[in-house]
């Protein structure tokens, strides 16, 4: 009795089409939040290219001596007991030489550069009391430690301590007494010393920091294809500030490292403009350590799910259906549509037609409309949905079949199960293109070199592109000087 009161309940919905009103359609883009990113800027300059500057601005001969001594020689005495007996007057000379240098050579560690200038003494005691000429070599180094920096202007500066010593004072024996000419030599070697405080920041003047950076700085500010096509994304650079982090010496290279802090912006869809540049600003302390980060857009269009759901609805249908109160009821689905609708929901439509085998009177088709909430777990490229409604009949009052069908629990679990998506093979392909496009980017004579250090997926969210998976990339960035 039930079960025909069930019938002629139904019946008044019998061989009609059902309507029900679509949910309304969300048209939001992808959209992802932008990144706070250091990028390291080395610029670098061989050390050959220095020595050879500052080895160009001094002069082969330091300097000469052409100079009389009265007393080249002291006066020699003999002690007799009572009284100094001199046997031999006190002599006088001229002294003539050179004093040459030596090729500039530079090494290091670290931030301080060393500067090397061997130094060779020639010097003679020409007619020593008249009688007779000796000459002397000699040999000394110059050292000079460099601890370089840079002022407010890009200007490089240089505190430098500088010593030398004689590996070979230069002197001469004659009456088994020694000449010195060290004393002589010091007293010429001081300006020249001097120069070199002076020399060696304004040859790191002539590497052209500022014209460098300003190219950098300014070729920075760029947009990065990560991936062209499905979908294509886009990073902008647009830096903010730049630190400096000081001068390093490694091996025959002297690097200057700098810190630019700057926002990576990530864009699906078409290609943003690039960002206007700025000048250059002056040098700030350097910005805390982050590293790269943006993100990687995985989407999966709505298309791909449709025919994943058709599929999953089909193979319940094919396992027969049967409805309480009503029986058997032979389904046939027919096609899907999803796409994005309020509250983060996906709208998912079938159409269908149902029939229960009680009756062959008993007909419904038309096009169902349900929503669900997809979803995935902490860093999981897999999809699933939950919480699968049928939106309401606002047709009739009366139950038709179809949303009886709907209402089915294991029915509404195979919509769900359509709804499953893996995002592996889409993740692994658009990061593998991202590491790809920063790899090694080149601006004229600056190249942009990066490396994905670590990923970690975001939440999913649902927008009018598809259902869009924001994986975030961290990792280290660097913009190097390398003329082509």
């Amino acid at each position: 009795m039930r079960r025909v009161l069930c019938l002629a309940v139904l019946l008044a919905g019998c061989s009609r089409h059902s309507h029900v009103p679509a949910p309304p359609r969300v048209d939001t883009p992808a959209r992802l939040p932008a990144e706070s990113s250091t990028i390291v800027v080395p610029v670098t300059a061989p050390l050959a290219d220095i020595e050879a500057a500052l080895d160009g601005q001094l002069p082969r001969v330091l300097y000469s001596i052409n100079q009389h001594l009265d007393q080249c020689v002291p006066a020699q005495r003999v002690n007799l007991g009572i009284a100094h007996l001199k046997v031999l007057p006190q002599l006088g000379c001229q002294i003539v030489g050179a004093v040459k240098r030596g090729r500039v050579t530079l090494s290091g560690r670290g931030d301080r550069l060393l500067v090397t200038l061997p130094i060779t003494a020639t010097i003679a005691a020409n007619k020593v009391g008249g009688l007779a000429s000796k000459t002397a070599t000699g040999a000394a180094t110059i050292h000079a430690t460099a601890r370089l920096a840079i002022a407010g202007d890009w200007r490089p500066t240089a505190r430098v301590t500088i010593d030398y010593d004689w590996t070979q004072p230069p002197g001469v024996e004659f009456l088994g007494k020694r000449i010195e000419f060290a004393s002589k030599a010091d007293a010429r070697l001081q300006p020249i010393v001097a120069r070199l405080e002076q020399t060696l920041p304004g040859e790191l003047s002539k590497l052209r920091l500022r014209q460098r950076l300003a190219g950098i700085w300014r070729q920075a500010f760029t947009v990065i294809p990560l991936n062209r096509d499905n979908p294509p994304a886009w990073m902008r650079v647009t830096p903010r500030r730049l630190g400096v982090g000081g001068y390093r010496v490694a091996g025959r290279t002297l690097t200057l490292t700098l810190a630019a802090e700057a926002l990576t912006e990530t864009f699906v869809g078409p290609r943003p403009p690039a960002p206007a540049a700025t000048p250059l600003p002056s040098p700030l302390p350097v910005p805390p350590e982050r590293g790269l980060r943006f993100f990687v857009p995985v989407i999966a269009d709505y298309h791909q799910l449709e025919p994943v759901v058709q599929r999953a609805l089909r193979l319940r249908a094919a396992k027969g259906i049967t409805l309480k109160g009503v029986g058997p009821v032979d389904v046939r689905f027919g096609r899907v549509t999803v796409y994005a609708t309020a509250g983060g929901r996906l709208a998912i439509g079938v159409d269908a037609d149902a029939k229960a085998r009680a009756s062959s009177f008993l007909t419904t088709k038309g096009r169902i409309w349900l929503t669900a909430l997809p979803f995935n777990r902490p860093n999981s490229q897999a999809i699933e949905a939950r919480d699968v409604q049928l939106v309401a009949d606002t047709d009739s009052g009366t139950v038709n079949l179809l949303a009886r069908v709907f209402n089915d629990s294991s029915v509404r679990d195979s919509v769900a199960q359509g709804l499953r998506h893996d995002f592996a093979p889409e993740y692994a392909s658009v990061l593998g293109k991202a590491k790809a496009a920063i790899g090694g980017r080149r601006e004229g004579d600056f190249l942009l070199t990066a490396d994905i250090t670590r990923v970690t997926t975001g939440t999913l969210a649902v927008t009018g592109n598809g259902l869009f998976l924001p994986i975030r990339a961290e990792g280290k960035a660097t913009i190097s000087y390398r003329p082509g």
